[in-house]
């Protein structure tokens, strides 16, 4: 979706106030049915500025969700819900990254991976699917859904078809997807009417070959479309990044009549219309937005749209991204929660939004909608105590020697977490780090000094050197943390740990030892109790607790400062006190009845703290 400052304004204003009225002129004409998937062939065509099923023009009311962020008990109530809005179809991403973790390793069947299932449940519904397999994405998602272990070339170039490591990764994926995408298309009987080629391409290059590639590529694997592209219409303009032959989406434009001739004949559609925006960490407030009178228009004259998204749910574990300027600049990683100001809320009510677009779209056909389903139950969880419980410095895995500090990626193969940089130095010194990605917490001779920040934000200190108290020669640590890939743009090697040199009263310090800690299951369940009295930040803490009955709830970490949540062993993802998020979502399925626990590790907490419980995101 679209960073562009203009567009974040545009993209959410009533036309009225955009000087951009929707044309009339090249708008479908003629009745639009309103036809199911039954299991039968249907054929999707791109005709005369319009979409076609069966001969007959189509209108495309699409929500995305992704599979990915919901928990998989809840998908068909998340489907039923959108199709009580009124909708008729369902869009969504494949994260590659979340189905293929090491090269040639994929999980396409469990929980929620399993999109084949998604897209069942979907015609089971009777809602017709847009996919947008990627291989980028964006969406928010950790390196837009490109896997991370790409990053372990070192001169790797990703979205470019003259990148020989980069295609084979590609086709490797596609063959892995493509048997099971084939007779899902409503050609074959299934739901999938359309298929995206990438994603925001001309926002990050211009080689219309590499979009030519990937559409070739499909087809060579049995998948005929048709094909769409999307992208911000001034970035297609700037790049010359329309694939002839696609459906041009727009993502945040309305302006039709600038957009056609760019498509010619091709239908032109709203690719991703914003009904709500994203949060990062640092923003004064969790974002929202008003879309009602863009629906309406858009509804009156017989346009397809996606609205992005419909339900956005959670990026639970790392699966947060982040976004960045071009030169890597103003570094603004993704809130945990993916609400998105969406109709229907991350844990699946109707918002006072959905229930506007609900009438808005029953008004416009002329009928009955069906009734949406009941919110998924909720509990109140009390207020639970989590003690110290392990600490970090008594479970650092063996350490490995380095000349000098080096991307995780490149040097240990690391995706994900934090690694920690040792070494014995004399006090009295000033520590300058270069290139931390993306916070790391300094300690010397088990001293907590202070903390070093990618992200510029209220609330946060800008960076600056850090004194070493005077004495003798002691161990110095630089633990660092990170957060997601940037998944946008052209910042796309957005490796992490330390990418430039330590420096002590400005030379250059050589000889680390180096430890990985990816927080992996396998860590976590070997962790050793406390031997020792609490000295230190960098502890997990634990909080057990008994349920009679389970449901959704929110774990309210606004007493705590920054760092992971684990509920029964599974990742919630990332909290941190600069908000505006301070609540985590916690869905049923990861509860259960009987013993429960909950365990933090925060990078600054020394005491024992309060989790509270809540029902809602705010």
């Amino acid at each position: 979706m679209q960073r562009r400052d203009f567009l974040r304004l545009t993209a959410l204003m009533p036309l009225a106030t955009m000087g951009q009225p929707l044309i009339a002129a090249t708008a479908p004409v003629g009745p639009i049915i309103e036809a199911r998937p039954d299991g039968r062939p249907h054929r999707f065509a791109l005709s005369h500025r319009q979409f076609l099923l069966d001969g007959q023009p189509f209108q495309i009311r699409s929500g995305e969700m992704h599979p990915i962020r919901i928990p998989v008990d809840y998908w068909d109530h998340r489907i039923q819900m959108a199709k009580a809005m009124g909708l008729n179809t369902i869009a969504l991403y494949l994260m590659w990254n979340a189905l293929e973790s090491e090269p040639g390793v994929f999980d396409l069947d469990s929980g929620n991976r399993n999109f084949t299932r998604f897209i069942q449940r979907c015609a089971a519904h009777g809602m017709w699917v847009y996919l947008r397999p990627g291989p980028y994405i964006c969406g928010e998602w950790d390196y837009g859904g490109l896997p991370p272990y790409l990053l372990r070339e070192p001169d790797i170039r990703v979205r470019d078809r003259n990148d020989d490591r980069y295609m084979r990764a590609v086709a490797r994926y596609m063959d892995a997807i493509a048997p099971r995408i084939a007779p899902l298309m409503a050609s074959r009987g299934g739901p999938i009417l359309m298929m995206q080629i990438e994603n925001e391409y001309a926002s990050f290059g211009h080689d219309l070959a590499y979009l030519e590639q990937l559409r070739t590529m499909w087809r060579e694997r049995g998948i005929d479309g048709p094909f769409s592209i999307s992208d911000g219409l001034s970035q297609l303009r700037e790049q010359r990044g329309y694939l002839p032959g696609a459906a041009l989406g727009l993502d945040g434009d309305t302006d039709f009549g600038q957009a056609q001739p760019i498509a010619g004949d091709a239908p032109v559609w709203i690719g991703e219309g914003y009904p709500g925006w994203l949060t990062h960490w640092g923003d004064a407030t969790l974002q929202h937005r008003d879309y009602l009178d863009t629906l309406r228009q858009l509804l009156g004259q017989g346009r397809s749209f996606n609205l992005y998204v419909v339900h956005g749910g959670t990026n639970f574990g790392y699966g947060a991204g982040a976004n960045a300027d071009d030169d890597y600049g103003n570094f603004e990683p993704v809130i945990t929660s993916y609400d998105y100001g969406a109709p229907i809320n991350e844990r699946g009510e109707a918002t006072a939004d959905y229930h506007r677009f609900r009438t808005a779209i029953g008004a416009h056909l002329g009928r009955q909608l069906p009734e949406p389903p009941p919110a998924p139950p909720t509990i109140a969880l009390p207020e639970l105590k989590a003690r110290p419980w392990a600490s970090l410095w008594e479970n650092l895995p063996e350490a490995r020697h380095v000349e000098e500090p080096q991307a995780n990626e490149l040097l240990l193969g690391q995706d994900h977490g934090m690694v920690l940089y040792r070494r014995r130095v004399r006090g009295g010194a000033t520590l300058d780090v270069e290139g931390v990605r993306d916070y790391a917490t300094v300690s010397h001779a088990g001293r907590y000094l202070g903390y070093l920040s990618r992200v510029r934000k209220p609330g946060l200190q800008a960076p600056a050197p850090i004194a070493l108290p005077p004495g003798d020669e002691a161990v110095l640590d630089i633990l660092v943390d990170s957060f997601g890939h940037v998944g946008y743009g052209a910042a796309m090697a957005d490796r992490k740990g330390i990418l430039g040199s330590i420096r002590l009263d400005g030379q250059a310090v050589r000889d680390w030892e180096v430890c990985s800690l990816p927080l992996a299951m396998d860590y976590l369940a070997g962790l050793r109790p406390l031997r020792q009295p609490v000295s230190r930040p960098g502890l997990f803490f634990r909080a057990g607790f008994e349920l009679a009955e389970v449901g959704d709830c929110y774990l309210d970490m606004s007493g705590w400062d920054k760092g992971y949540v684990w509920v029964n062993r599974q990742l919630l993802g990332r909290y941190w006190r600069i908000g505006p998020q301070h609540r985590l979502y916690c869905p049923a399925a990861w509860l259960r009845k009987g013993a429960n626990e909950i365990l933090v590790l925060d990078l600054h907490r020394t005491e024992a703290g309060v989790i509270g419980g809540a029902l809602d995101l705010t």
